[in-house]
């Protein structure tokens, strides 16, 4: 199978390979046309990726075939092309299968953690919209798609139900944050059971679960080339619900989702209300994938799509200036002037340059840079997040030099993002009074533990893809051998305390699934690059900002 995945061509919208590359201005006022385009990463001849790597130091893709699978479940091919694994792998393949969740005999999902040890098991056992994307990836990569579209396919039923906290009523697009099957041997039936957010800590509707089903939908569509599911109507319905709800009109000035604390992997208080990085770098990606896959046959679809590439021109635009944060960058923060009225303020969120903490002067490097945590008025959060920046340079949200730069700061301060167990969630740690004002005194998220400077084998995945989008897969090996010296020893863990990540997390669930699963997917791309297609997408080179700056609305 060629790098186009066998996908067909229909009449009412463009194949999803198509789809990556293509000008979204073009989307706005022209017919779509059947034009030449740039090859994305997973199109590349073999040659030529081969070429890349060795120049990046990588010795191990002998076995590199476009379109090819892991081989780490199945014989390898041939001795040439043949794939040592880790021992770890074996293990990790038995854990995830272990983890299995079955509805009336079908596979749907992994639950969350597979604890032998606690004897509390309050959610672990359900299966988690976020926490599945990784092990799905790992099956899509190992040749087993059915229990990706069994997920896909059960979620989207569950996105129909009511939804009601106490007596208030939820928006009809919005994502379960977990699901679970209640088994009964007597009468022999399976039921599900789904939160919606009425359950969760905090009683917060996951913002992040709509993003991530249909950044699944379309690497399923990827992986397989299988249009048959995107293209049903129930799933065209439930990626117009959900985006529905994000692209509605408001009271908003800025293009981002306005979000509580919460919302998505950080879920419980850290401080991330407004607009956290995760969330927009996960919105964006998420519009670009539907914008692949919804069809325009009739007026809704048509419309949908100019509102999804407007959207997109105003929130990168937004985010490449205000989100990007590097040397000069910060230099002219710290010279900024405040009380600035009109449109033609540089100081446009009116931060106050004291605001600034000590600790990011040290932290940033002279070459180097990253999207900052949040932007709202009279506030930067300069904290840096793993997720939203990764997930940035996945969809091209951040610009090729955006990118390569997020990859310098992470060379750059290896110790304290990477340190002895890849990778912090967030940097640095909240302590001491603003962590008793920020947190709410959380005793789970107390410095460098948990969300608050934690460290999270499961973002090795994230990394990994990131690296090999950006040329720089030697980053991604360093810290997998890291991780190699510690994780199966210690029991897959969810999460590891410390500056450096050197203890297990004081909570930490051990036989974490998404822990296993990241590990899984970070060495079955590293072996076969070309699975970076399913959860890349090329920037597109053609799109431009159509805001220049803010205005009043009488210009």
């Amino acid at each position: 199978m060629d790098g186009q995945l066998g996908m067909r061509k229909i009449s009412s919208h463009c194949s999803i390979s198509e789809m990556d590359d293509f000008d979204l201005s073009r989307l706005l006022d022209k017919p779509r046309l059947n034009i030449e385009r740039q090859r994305s990463f997973d199109e590349r001849s073999l040659s030529e990726l081969s070429v890349g790597l060795a120049r990046a130091g990588l010795d191990t893709y002998d076995n590199y075939s476009p379109g090819g699978r892991s081989g780490y479940n199945t014989p390898a091919s041939s001795a040439r092309n043949s794939f040592e694994p880790h021992p770890m792998v074996a293990d990790a393949w038995e854990s995830l299968r272990r983890s299995l969740v079955h509805f009336r005999g079908q596979p749907v999902g992994t639950i969350a953690a597979v604890d032998h040890q606690s004897e509390e098991v309050l959610n672990y056992d359900q299966v988690f919209v976020r926490d599945f994307v990784p092990s799905a990836l790992a099956f899509l990569m190992n040749g087993e798609p059915d229990i990706v579209r069994n997920f896909l396919l059960k979620t989207l039923h569950l996105q129909g139900w009511e939804k009601r906290v106490d007596r208030f009523k939820l928006g009809e697009g919005v994502m379960p944050a977990s699901f679970k099957v209640l088994h009964d041997p007597v009468r022999k039936t399976d039921t599900l059971i789904a939160d919606f957010g009425e359950s969760a800590i905090g009683r917060v509707a996951p913002v992040d679960s709509g993003f991530w089903w249909i950044i699944l939908l379309r690497a399923y569509t990827k992986s397989t080339g299988d249009l048959s599911l995107a293209e049903s109507s129930a799933c065209q319905k439930g990626m117009k619900l959900i985006l529905t709800l994000c692209l509605s009109e408001g009271f908003d000035t800025f293009p981002t989702l306005l979000c509580a604390d919460g919302c998505c992997m950080i879920d419980r208080r850290m401080g991330i209300y407004g607009y956290p990085i995760e969330i927009q770098a996960l919105f964006f990606m998420a519009l670009r994938s539907a914008l692949a896959m919804l069809k325009q046959d009739d007026a809704e679809g048509k419309e949908c799509v100019e509102r999804i590439v407007k959207r997109l021109h105003a929130l990168s635009y937004h985010m490449r200036n205000y989100f990007w944060l590097d040397f000069q960058q910060l230099n002219d923060i710290y010279r900024y002037k405040t009380e600035e009225y009109s449109h033609t303020a540089v100081n446009k969120f009116n931060v106050i340059p004291d605001s600034i903490p000590d600790w990011v002067f040290d932290f940033m490097p002279t070459r180097g840079g990253y999207f900052i945590g949040n932007v709202s008025p009279a506030r930067m959060d300069f904290r840096w997040f793993a997720l939203g920046n990764c997930v940035a340079i996945l969809s091209s949200l951040a610009t090729p030099e955006q990118s390569m730069a997020i990859m310098d700061l992470i060379e750059a301060r290896w110790d304290e993002l990477v340190g002895e167990m890849p990778i912090k969630i967030s940097y640095p740690a909240i302590e001491s009074h603003e962590w008793r004002i920020v947190t709410g005194c959380d005793p789970k998220n107390t410095r460098w533990s948990y969300h608050n400077g934690g460290s999270w084998p499961v973002l090795l995945w994230l990394v990994t893809a990131a690296c090999i989008k950006t040329g720089r897969p030697q980053i991604a090996r360093r810290a997998i051998e890291l991780a190699e010296g510690r994780l199966l020893k210690d029991g897959w863990p969810e999460y590891y305390d410390g500056k450096l990540g050197r203890y297990i997390g004081k909570q930490a669930r051990k036989y974490q699934t998404w822990s296993i699963a990241g590990y899984l997917v970070a060495k079955m791309m590293l072996e076969d690059p070309s699975h970076l297609g399913m959860i890349s997408l090329e920037e597109d080179k053609q799109m431009k900002p159509v805001i220049k700056r803010s205005s009043s609305w009488t210009c």
